[in-house]
């Protein structure tokens, strides 16, 4: 029915208030316009968004901090990225055959249906057509 807004509400103490208000001046937006922003963050992340200060967020950036950099890296050996390619490579062939399988099962279902009552034996299929291989 289309997409309403909905108000939501909660209490902060006054610390917490006058830092929102800090934030919402130092962007140059309003107040609700944080609070717009924090939740689209937190839906499109699925709820993994955490609020930290710009300083501590440059300090895990450059790796000062003993917490994980933000966004997370992870080192994956070369061995895994050639691993995966040749599973997409392996993946990308087998959905190739089965293609042509499907293809194949269609033209046998496409002959069937207009020689109903003729019985087809594949033995007699194989020498008609070799664009079709079962393998």
């Amino acid at each position: 029915m289309g997409n309403k807004n909905k108000t939501i509400s909660f209490r902060v103490n006054e610390d917490a208030f006058a830092a929102l208000q800090d934030i919402a001046e130092e962007r140059d937006i309003s107040l609700s316009a944080v609070f717009r922003d924090y939740v689209d963050q937190l839906v499109e992340h699925d709820g993994q968004v955490s609020v930290v200060p710009d300083a501590e967020l440059e300090a895990t950036a450059t790796g000062e901090g003993n917490e994980l950099a933000f966004p997370p890296t992870v080192q994956v050996p070369k061995s895994f990225i050639r691993e995966h390619e040749r599973l997409e490579l392996e993946a990308d062939h087998l959905r190739e055959q089965l293609d042509e399988y499907k293809a194949y099962v269609n033209d046998l279902q496409d002959r069937l249906e207009d020689e109903e009552n003729e019985v087809l034996l594949l033995d007699d299929l194989d020498g008609e057509d070799e664009s079709y291989q079962l393998r």
